[in-house]
């Protein structure tokens, strides 16, 4: 009975979430709320487990989505997306435009989220179809599922790193794992964009995206050089690998001051703080309208994502202190399901719901209570059911979520060339991540 009242209070956070447009963090917190009542807690047991779930979730992530989102608007703002963008589209060459936008999306969503890289660099897309004549629907797909490609996979992208706390996954794993698994997805979607999306043709010339963006990037603003606007991503990355590489069992580095500085460094809070230092000198202009502006700005939106993040840590907590653990781990089978589970979790909450945050975040809490039963409660298996849930949440993208919107608005396309260009892509791009994320468990693992 436990697993048939878990499934009704899925249903009801998303018919109440996705149908009747109630805000998650109140979904998942009345979520939890119910299954305590139902998994037997008393009332003072469930409103201390709500509280310990919610503030273990933060206490290790809520700095780190907070500077993501810093270092994300910054380079939204400044510019500095943009400059990226050029870049990479003046190293690729336009003969390979389609690759360009995939690859900038690539880069430009592992801090930037995929909706505000996307309307971002929407008039770059529109410049390069009418400057090399290349599909302007097939440039619009290679943006678009590059940018969805780290936003499911990537750190400090905040579905990834709630994950990863909500499973008590190591980051540095979830990095490293996630690149392997991010490029065939990448390949995938751009491979559709080419070849399957170039037949629906757009106009350009379309809505740049001015009322739709908080501020515009300010002319006074100057834009950084490309290695300043690459800094705050790259270097964050650096230094978690590397605290990954210091702390592996057999101490490659040694466990001297070497040890101490990358594993302080690399710690995911110091790693995106630096990250956020570097972001303020990349703009030249100290003013303190700019400055103040921007933080605001960026941790408003951190805010609600840290809401979303930490009720879900709520219901994953819930979730353990109900007997559901102990039913599960009566069920054999259940290993045999490996990370097939978590990924269909994934993306039925996804499909249903719209958002992927939610679905990620979600998921994992649901999840959390199966490592042992699903034979994936190692460093390795956590790090690979983070990644089985992000393709999950690949699966699928469309009428009831917001970045497909913001794709098929922004490119000029109808509905029904939407769903046959951009939520086709997703599904492909899902299932892609699946086979990747099996394959690695049956040689890691």
């Amino acid at each position: 009975m436990i697993f048939l009242w878990l499934l009704i209070v899925v249903l009801l956070i998303v018919l109440l979430t996705g149908r009747w447009g109630i805000h998650p963090f109140i979904t998942l917190i009345l979520g939890s709320i119910a299954m305590g009542f139902i998994g037997g807690l008393t009332p003072s047991m469930l409103v201390n487990a709500i509280g310990s779930g919610f503030g273990s979730t933060l206490s290790s992530i809520g700095i780190v989505i907070a500077a993501g989102a810093m270092i994300g608007e910054y380079l939204d703002r400044s510019g500095g997306a943009v400059v990226v963008a050029n870049r990479i589209l003046s190293v690729v060459g336009e003969k390979y435009a389609a690759l360009s936008m995939s690859l900038t999306g690539f880069i430009v969503s592992i801090p930037v989220f995929c909706d505000t890289g996307f309307i971002v660099l929407n008039s770059i897309k529109e410049a390069i179809a009418k400057r090399t004549g290349h599909s302007l629907t097939a440039l619009s797909i290679a943006l678009a599922t590059g940018l969805y490609t780290t936003h499911v996979f990537i750190p400090p992208t905040p579905g990834p790193i709630a994950a990863a706390a909500t499973l008590e996954a190591d980051l540095g794993w979830v990095l490293g794992l996630g690149f392997v698994v991010s490029i065939p997805v990448m390949f995938v979607g751009l491979i559709w964009a080419i070849k399957g999306c170039a037949r629906f043709e757009t106009l350009a010339g379309g809505n740049h995206g001015g009322e739709d963006r908080a501020e515009p990037v300010r002319p006074d603003v100057t834009a950084p050089a490309f290695r300043m606007a690459i800094s705050p991503i790259l270097v964050p990355i650096l230094l978690i690998a590397l605290n990954t590489i210091a702390s592996y069992p057999t101490y490659p580095l040694g466990e001297g001051t070497l040890f101490t500085v990358l594993t302080f460094l690399g710690e995911p809070i110091i790693a995106l703080l630096i990250g956020v230092a570097i972001a303020f000198a990349m703009v030249r202009e100290w003013g303190r309208d700019i400055h103040a502006h921007w933080m605001e700005s960026a941790l408003k939106k951190a805010g609600v994502i840290i809401l979303i993040t930490g009720a879900g840590g709520s219901f994953g907590f819930i979730l353990r202190e109900t007997e559901l653990a102990d039913v599960v781990s009566q069920f054999a089978l259940l290993s045999g399901l490996g990370v097939l589970l978590p990924y269909l979790v994934a993306a039925f909450l996804k499909t249903a719901q719209g958002s992927s945050t939610v679905a990620i975040i979600t998921a994992a809490a649901i999840t959390a209570p199966l490592m042992g039963a699903l034979g994936l409660d190692s460093v390795i298996g956590k790090a690979l059911v983070v990644l089985a849930i992000g393709a999950g949440s690949l699966t699928i993208s469309h009428i009831n979520d917001s970045y497909f919107w913001v794709v098929a608005k922004f490119s000029n396309m109808d509905t029904t060339t939407a769903l046959k260009t951009h939520s086709v892509a997703t599904l492909l791009m899902g299932l892609t991540g699946l086979v990747t994320v099996q394959l690695l468990a049956w040689v890691l693992l």
